[in-house]
């Protein structure tokens, strides 16, 4: 380094110094002007940001703002040239880089949003990872070639930077980028917390912008393409403000990607702070957009951004769609995944008690807990150095499970998380941030009582270990299929494992746990609920209850009732649809059968948007004290859109597509309309259909012109008074046009291409 830097302080340092104390050193930077200084003293008159090779390089260059802004992230270099008035002189001149977060009132050099550099010569050294560093690449006359490093803990914000030239002897000059320098997380950089060592996971979590999101119930898996278009026009802009004012995270702490994961879980919801999503979980969605005709992150944050006011209306699904773009955006790692019959324990008790009434309805005032079909919530990845080690050795880096979803408190506001999956899974429901509201979702015991009165003892009568936490799913890596992953939640269920982590939980919840009324000494009446697993919509089905005489000699007879209520996702029931009394002698060792059917006209008018029913069996045995009560969730199967390309899918070259659609209820289908989406589709298709007769197939053609070479979705959403929530879409290989370059290598940091980004 040049020992002219010793003989005096750099720029923003001597600003510092020279000005009143109330004023902050950024608000005193202004470009001086030409009649302020003499020609002696250098003056930065462009700046080249290399915008293609540095978003290239920081993997950013499929962001719709990198045309206007430079987006790196921090941990690694990115690289500029200066063009000057006249040759640089290092005998004489001083440079120096002063980066400020732009939305920071009173920025300061303690709390790490106010920055000042002093270039190195050479890049061999640009310091410590958790200190900004700069360094002179190449002297080229008038310019200067440089590598400069943000911080690997720096705040994930937009930053102004303004570069101070000084003269040995005296006098300064001052210019001001103006465009805005976006500094994200960094999954490839090993130094920062949110490090993800595997290639294609980071493809996965970071850079694909489609997923699939599971809905429907354990019984009726149902796949739903969501765009999350992280890249897309103000997508990015929109995440990096709602950290500052819905998420209220001070610019010092937005580095931090615990507290904002933690901010991004509120302030996603609408509940406490006017946040992006406004829930609604009934069947009323006038003055808003129904949470099934949702197909995408996009048009949700495009019009918050736009409008400061919470979007109506969302569902877990969306929460959890809209805050894995936003984390994707920012560069944390995130992951939608979806836990079937997840609990809502309201109570802290890690049981869900039901109760039900001497009719065997259940008694919606005594049930404050719930069972959802499915329940979607967000993994993130990063280490949690503010967790330590568990007692076992134990480690909670890794995924944290992040809910945007309004369900209960933390804190005094609705969020959940960041809660470590690895502590979940151990049991210890005491660390932060939420674990044992987590734990109770994917591993509380189910329990049924009868509810006689308030004056009258409960009883038990039946509880289900093995009822919470099925098939917890979420989209495989680079593959369009559904990966498992209940075992990073819990251990396998009828292990001594999963019941000594259960009881590990229930010493440290300090709740009174209740103790059963056990009645399950009576065993040779066996009763097994069936339904049938792939139902269309518009087709009749049966329920089906086979009961068991297990006894070599003595005869049974059961009475009970059999009923289906079309039901939300979240456990409540909606309407009766059908019930059936039955009373049945069983032989000693013989089976019988219960059967109802459900027709079409018995459902349809009662169905709600997603085709959701729970089935339900109550009974007693005869002259025994044995009462048997299960309930089941169950869902029809809706029909698929489908898509068709005329001609072959190339890069910047138009191809008609059709899309498509068959009618499966025996009643037309009327006033329906198609909602596509898709990369390069700035602005969501709709094609209106007046009518598709029974047995009929609708169809439109549209003409779609792909942005880019390589993997892409399609997707696409039907509605209609007759039938909602159906979905569909295409994924295929976009094939370069003739005329592209494809450099399907990265650059290293020592390759230098000459662009014209040029800022005069």
């Amino acid at each position: 380094m040049s020992t002219w830097y010793s003989n005096y302080l750099p720029n923003w340092l001597n600003r510092w110094w020279d000005q009143p104390r109330h004023l902050s050193p950024y608000r005193s930077v202004r470009p001086a002007t030409e009649n302020s200084i003499t020609e002696d003293i250098l003056g930065v008159i462009s700046i080249d940001l290399y915008l293609e090779e540095n978003h290239d390089e920081h993997h950013t260059d499929f962001f719709s703002a990198a045309k206007e802004a430079l987006i790196v992230r921090r941990g690694e270099p990115f690289r500029m040239r200066l063009n000057f008035n006249r040759p640089f002189n290092p005998n004489r001149d001083a440079i120096s880089f002063i980066f400020t977060v732009a939305d920071e009132k009173k920025p300061s050099p303690g709390h790490g949003t106010l920055i000042g550099i002093v270039p190195r010569d050479g890049i061999d050294n640009l310091g410590d990872p958790l200190d900004w560093g700069a360094g002179i690449e190449e002297h080229e006359g008038q310019s200067l070639q440089l590598l400069i490093k943000p911080s690997v803990t720096c705040p994930v914000a937009e930053w102004k930077l303004d570069i101070d030239t000084k003269l040995l002897g005296g006098g300064s000059r001052s210019f001001i980028l103006p465009r805005p320098i976006y500094i994200l997380f960094n999954p490839w950089c090993p130094n920062d917390q949110v490090y993800m060592p595997v290639r294609d996971k980071r493809k996965e979590y970071v850079l694909h912008d489609t997923t699939l999101i599971w809905r429907g119930s354990y019984n009726r898996l149902r796949p739903s393409v969501w765009k999350l278009g992280q890249f897309e026009r103000h997508v990015l802009e929109c995440s990096l403000k709602l950290l500052g004012t819905i998420g209220r995270v001070p610019a010092s702490y937005r580095g931090d990607p615990v507290r904002v994961s933690r901010a991004l879980s509120a302030a996603v919801n609408s509940v406490d702070d006017d946040g992006v999503i406004l829930g609604n979980w009934t069947e009323d969605f006038s003055g808003g957009i129904a949470p099934t005709k949702w197909i995408g992150s996009t048009e949700i944050l495009q019009q918050f951004y736009k409008t400061q006011k919470p979007v109506k209306y969302g569902q877990c699904w969306n929460f959890s769609g809209v805050l894995t773009t936003i984390a994707r955006a920012l560069g944390i790692p995130s992951r939608i995944v979806t836990c079937y019959s997840s609990a809502h324990d309201t109570q802290a008790s890690l049981t869900v008690d039901i109760f039900v009434d001497h009719n065997n309805k259940k008694m919606d005032a005594e049930t404050t807990d719930s069972i959802w079909n499915y329940h979607v919530w967000n993994e993130v990845w990063m280490t949690r150095p503010d967790l330590g080690v568990g007692s076992n050795g134990v480690t909670y880096d890794g995924w944290q499970v992040v809910d945007a979803t309004p369900q209960e408190a933390s804190d005094n506001m609705y969020r959940v998380g960041p809660a470590s999956v690895a502590a979940v899974k151990n049991g210890e429901i005491l660390r932060s941030f939420d674990c044992g509201f987590v734990f109770s979702e994917v591993n509380a015991d189910k329990v049924y009582w009868r509810y006689n009165g308030p004056f009258q003892p409960i009883k038990l009568l039946r509880k289900d270990t093995m009822a919470i936490g099925h098939l917890i799913s979420t989209k495989a890596v680079l593959k369009w299929e559904r990966d498992d992953i209940t075992h990073s939640y819990k251990y396998e269920e009828r292990t001594d494992e999963e019941r000594n982590v259960m009881l590990k939980a229930l010493k440290q919840s300090r709740h009174a746990f209740s103790r059963y009324y056990l009645n399950d000494s009576f065993n040779e009446v066996e009763f097994d609920m069936q339904l049938g697993d792939d139902i269309k919509i518009g087709e009749n089905f049966a329920v089906v209850v086979a009961i068991a005489n297990r006894s070599l000699q003595n005869a049974y007879t059961a009475i009970g009732q059999l009923s289906c209520d079309t039901a939300l996702y979240t456990g409540l029931n909606g309407q009766e649809v059908k019930s059936m009394n039955f009373e049945i002698k069983i032989q000693p060792e013989a089976s019988e059968y219960i059967r109802m059917e459900v027709t079409f006209e018995d459902y349809y008018k009662k169905l709600t948007s997603q085709a959701s029913f729970n089935i339900s069996c109550s009974a007693v045995v005869k002259d025994t004290d044995y009462e048997y009560f299960a309930q089941d969730d169950f869902r029809v199967r809706k029909p698929d859109i489908k898509f068709t390309f005329q001609g072959d899918v190339v890069a910047k070259q138009a191809v008609d597509v059709i899309v498509r659609l068959t009618n499966p209820l025996p009643v037309p289908l009327r006033k329906g309309t198609f909602h596509i989406e898709g990369p390069g589709i700035e602005k969501p298709l709709r094609f209106r259909i007046a009518e598709i007769p029974v047995g009929g197939t609708a169809a439109s053609t549209f003409k779609y012109v792909p942005p880019y070479a390589g993997r892409a979705s399609l997707l696409a959403k039907f509605s209609c008074k007759e039938l909602d929530d159906v979905d569909g879409y295409l994924h295929y290989e976009v094939r370069p046009h003739p005329d592209d370059i494809i450099n399907p290598y990265r650059s290293s940091h020592n390759i230098i291409r000459r662009r014209n980004d040029v800022i005069a």
